[in-house]
This record gives structure tokens, C-alpha cells and sequence, in this order.
């Protein structure tokens, strides 16, 4: 299911049209929460530049990398 809230207007047009609106209006607030959770955390990620481009040339050093970062986001958090 989706996870992005719907505009007030296409539930609206949606409604109107009745059984003909398509997929029913449907919004779990829990999932999205967790959905906002992890793009802030991949946000505050890209502000290491390292990371934002990519600049390791292998997988394993790239996952040390953002291990790194997240742990020192962690740390600031405290």
C-alpha cells in the first residue's frame, strides 16, 4: 500500500465519482512516520560528503563508510 497521504481534493474527486473513484482513500499514519524516520536519517547521511558521492570504490569500505557516519549521528544524538 502506499505510504504518502492523499491531497484533500483528489479524495474529494475520488468520493464523487464513486464506485467508478478507483482504489479506496487509505492512510496508515504508523508506516508513514517510520517512512519519515528513515528519509531524515538517509538526509542527515548525505551531509557527509563521502558518502553523498560515493567516493569509495568498494562495497565493503562504502558499508564501513556509512557504519561510520550513522554511528557518529548516533553519538551526537546523546
Amino acid at each position: 500500500g502506499h505510504t504518502i497521504p492523499e491531497k484533500n481534493d483528489q479524495k474529494m474527486h475520488r468520493r464523487n465519482r464513486g464506485r467508478r473513484g478507483g482504489r479506496p482513500t487509505a492512510f496508515d499514519s504508523k508506516i508513514y512516520r517510520r517512512r519519515n524516520t528513515v528519509e531524515r536519517c538517509f538526509s542527515q547521511l548525505k551531509g557527509f560528503r563521502g558518502i553523498a558521492t560515493r567516493y569509495e570504490k568498494t562495497a565493503t569500505s562504502y558499508e564501513a563508510a556509512v557504519t561510520l557516519a550513522s554511528l557518529l549521528l548516533w553519538a551526537r544524538s546523546i
